[in-house]
Formats: C-alpha cells, sequence, structure tokens
C-alpha cells in the first residue's frame, strides 16, 4: 500500500520532483472548504476532489477521505476554483515603446525564447493554467508550447497564433519607423495585400502549424505610425483571410479598435474581436449575431501607465497621442457590450502589461460594470470555449484536466482576492503551494 501523505500549504511535494520522474498511476484526494467548480453557478460548500492520473475522477460533497493509499492535499480553509485562462497574451514580449524597438534589433531568437519561458513560469505562478499566446514572430512561444506540453518545462497550456496578420504599414508591419536600408533583413511573410495575398499569408501561419490565426483589420496604439486606428483592410481582403482561416479549421481573432474594423470582421465570421476599443451599437448587433467573442484587454493601460511613470519619453510622439486615447476610452466599450448580452472571455494584453500579474483584468472588468461571477466564468468557462478547449478545461467536471487554484478569500466577494492565489495544481501536478 502506498504510503498517505498530507500536503499542506507549506510544502510542495509533487512540484519539487523531476517532471519525468512522476508515475502516471496517481490518485490525489483534495480536500476543500469552498468549490466553484462550474463557474456561472453558485459555489459549493466543503468538498472532495479526487483525482486521477492528472483527470478530474470525482467531485464529491463534504470531506471524504477517498481511496486508500491516495495523496492527501489539504485545502479545507481555501476557496478553489478552474484555473484560469488568459485569452490574450504576448509571453516572448516584455517592452513597450522605443525600448521594444530595440530589443527587436539587439536580441536573439535564443533570448526571445528564454523570456517566453521565464514568462510562461510566471503566468502559470499567477494561477492561470491556459494561455492563448497572440503573437509570435520567432517561433518561441511555438516551441515552448510543444516542450510545456511534453512536460519539459513549467507553463500554462499554450494555444499559440504564430505571427500575426496585418497589410504592408498595418500594425504587425515590422519596418515602421525603421530605415529603409534595414528593410530586407526584416522577415515580412506576415504581410498581405490583395485577396491572394491574404489567402497565402494565412497558409504560411498553418504550415508553421498554428492553433489560431490573428489579424489585424486596424492600426493598432503601439503602432509607430501616425495613421489612426481605423480600419485598414477592404472587404474583400478580411473575407479572404476569415475564409481561409476556417478552411483549415483555425478559429481567427481580430486586433481591431476603430468600429469600422470591429464591424467588417464581425461581418466576414470572426470568432473573436481583441480590444474592440470604439464600439458602437452596430457593432453590439454584429457580435450578437455572429456569436462571437469579445476580449477587452483593459489592462493594456496599466502597461503604459507604469513605463510612462518610469519614463515620460517611453513612446514616440505618434504613439504617445493613441496611448494617452487609449487610457481615457479603456473599458467604455466594455459597460456597453456585458449589459446587451455580448459573450466575454477573459484576455489582458500580458507583454503590453506585466505578466504574472495578469489578475489584474479582473478588477478593471469589475469596475467596468462585470460582476465579480461574470468576470471569474469570461476566465474559465467562456474562455475555454472560445480557444476550443471546453472538453479539457474551465470547470471542475470528472474527465477534465486537473487545473485547479485556491485562494484564500472569496473571489466573488472581492475579486482582487484573485491576485494573491496561494496554490497551483495543472494537470494533476501543484507547481505551488504557500
Amino acid at each position: 500500500m502506498k504510503k498517505v501523505v498530507f500536503v499542506s500549504l507549506g510544502a510542495v511535494l509533487l512540484a519539487s520532483m523531476p517532471l519525468a520522474a512522476q508515475s502516471s498511476d496517481v490518485v490525489t484526494v483534495i480536500h476543500v472548504g469552498k468549490l466553484l467548480d462550474k463557474p456561472g453557478t453558485p459555489p459549493r460548500g466543503p468538498s472532495t476532489v479526487i483525482i486521477r492520473n492528472g483527470k478530474i475522477a470525482e467531485v464529491l460533497s463534504g470531506h471524504q477521505q477517498g481511496p486508500a493509499g491516495a495523496t492527501q492535499i489539504d485545502l479545507k480553509d481555501k476557496f478553489v476554483l478552474p484555473g484560469l485562462i488568459d485569452s490574450h497574451v504576448h509571453l516572448d514580449s516584455d517592452a513597450g515603446g522605443n525600448a521594444a524597438l530595440i530589443e527587436g534589433f539587439t536580441d536573439s531568437p535564443a533570448r526571445a525564447a528564454y523570456r517566453a519561458a521565464g514568462n510562461a513560469k510566471k503566468t502559470l505562478m499567477a494561477g492561470f493554467t491556459t494561455v492563448r499566446n497572440m503573437g509570435d514572430g520567432t517561433g518561441a512561444t511555438l516551441a515552448l508550447r510543444d516542450a510545456v506540453a511534453a512536460g519539459e518545462l513549467p507553463g500554462p497550456r499554450i494555444i499559440d497564433a504564430g505571427r500575426s496578420i496585418s497589410t504592408t504599414s498595418g500594425h504587425m508591419d515590422a519596418t515602421l519607423s525603421v530605415s529603409e536600408d534595414l528593410h530586407n533583413s526584416i522577415g515580412q511573410e506576415n504581410l498581405c495585400d490583395g485577396v491572394e495575398s491574404c489567402r497565402q499569408a494565412i497558409r504560411k501561419q498553418v504550415r508553421r502549424g498554428v492553433d489560431v490565426i490573428k489579424i489585424a483589420t486596424t492600426g493598432g496604439v503601439n503602432s509607430r505610425i501616425g495613421a489612426g486606428l481605423g480600419r485598414q483592410l477592404f472587404d474583400d481582403e478580411v473575407k479572404a483571410l476569415v475564409d481561409t482561416a476556417h478552411l483549415y479549421g483555425k478559429k481567427i481573432a481580430v486586433h481591431a479598435h476603430g468600429d469600422d474594423g470591429v464591424n467588417i470582421a464581425l461581418a466576414a465570421g470572426a470568432d473573436s474581436i481583441e480590444h474592440g476599443t470604439m464600439m458602437t451599437e452596430e457593432s453590439i448587433k454584429l457580435f450578437k449575431a455572429a456569436g462571437a467573442y469579445y476580449v477587452p484587454t483593459l489592462s493594456t493601460v496599466n502597461g503604459y501607465l507604469e513605463r510612462l511613470a518610469a519614463n515620460p519619453n517611453a513612446y514616440p510622439p505618434d504613439v504617445l497621442a493613441k496611448v494617452q486615447w487609449r487610457i481615457g476610452v479603456t473599458g467604455k466599450s466594455l459597460a456597453k457590450a456585458y449589459p446587451a448580452g455580448v459573450k466575454i472571455a477573459f484576455g489582458t494584453d500580458a507583454g503590453v502589461s506585466k505578466h504574472g500579474r495578469n489578475a489584474d483584468e479582473f478588477e478593471l472588468m469589475v469596475k467596468h460594470g462585470m460582476p465579480a461571477s461574470a468576470a471569474i466564468q469570461a476566465a474559465t468557462m467562456n474562455a475555454a470555449t472560445l480557444l476550443g478547449v471546453e472538453k479539457e478545461v474551465g470547470s471542475i467536471e470528472p474527465g477534465k484536466a486537473a487545473d485547479l487554484i485556491a485562494v484564500s478569500g472569496d473571489p466573488i466577494a472581492d475579486i482582487t482576492t484573485l491576485k494573491s492565489v496561494r496554490f497551483v495544481m495543472k494537470d494533476g501536478r501543484v507547481f505551488k503551494a504557500e
């Protein structure tokens, strides 16, 4: 018979073991004080979660012993909920403004890979066990996705978009503000102009092995060009991009600030809108007709404010004007969309904001009109459905991955509790226990 081991919040027995050393025949019993097993429904009282080989096996009422010989974890004084999901991160990025431009020329792909791995660990420790990475020029996060899945490195489950697509001079054009002498040395296979070019750009990302496609129908706040935040693609180009992504079975996420870029993407069948800063009533109608998700990324303002506080010249003038505008209007679209019944998925744009502080987004969502329970649902069941992994994660139910986190307070009563995650389990393995 296996020895029964009681794991308190001061010990991380499983996490101290090498990844490859853990047996595939593992049974764990977690005793929970309060359990939010299905976000969107009321939490349960004292409960027992039985995990077998990294999967949820049973969820029982009360504190029960479970199978003989199982590892026992005591979270009787904690509030337990599913591992959180961030639908919009940039794991290989930390810098912004002028620093980001310099980083693009001074860092090697290997350095980007190590940075992505470090940020992935920060994200996991913050309680986010699944992320959708929305931009990867070097392939670092594509490789990291596979290394994490193989158990070689700690990190969240990664759904990766590869390199984001825009027009020439659009938001994803890496040559903006760079000397023309250097343009030929900067890979630009992610730019497209015209229908055939846009179809090819999608196919090139599919060839890289991406999970999802990201495009930009409008300019961006951080684009180093004063071309505004309105639409930058023609109708036939947007349709070609969306249809080609769907042809290959890939969902398509659309960076869009201006309502014209939001609306054309939704009309073409986009699966999600990222940022959606200037939504109108027409946008709301299109969201609901399409069944698309809105990913607000409110946390960007935290990144902007912190960088400007450290260096008032962190952004060039064209970008600074857009940053100041974004700070002023952030949250207004969410305040329209949520009460109108638009589906919301949690996403931070971490990389613009700080990695490991993804939970700051919850406070902003509540500030701009979402109940705490709805914000939690956006970061669990809603995000899982958007990412296409709802059969694996998003709730604590038999058959799903054993992704659980624990906090000391009740996040439905105080959403800021989620900024201090005390316990993190992913796929049945404990990565954090305080």
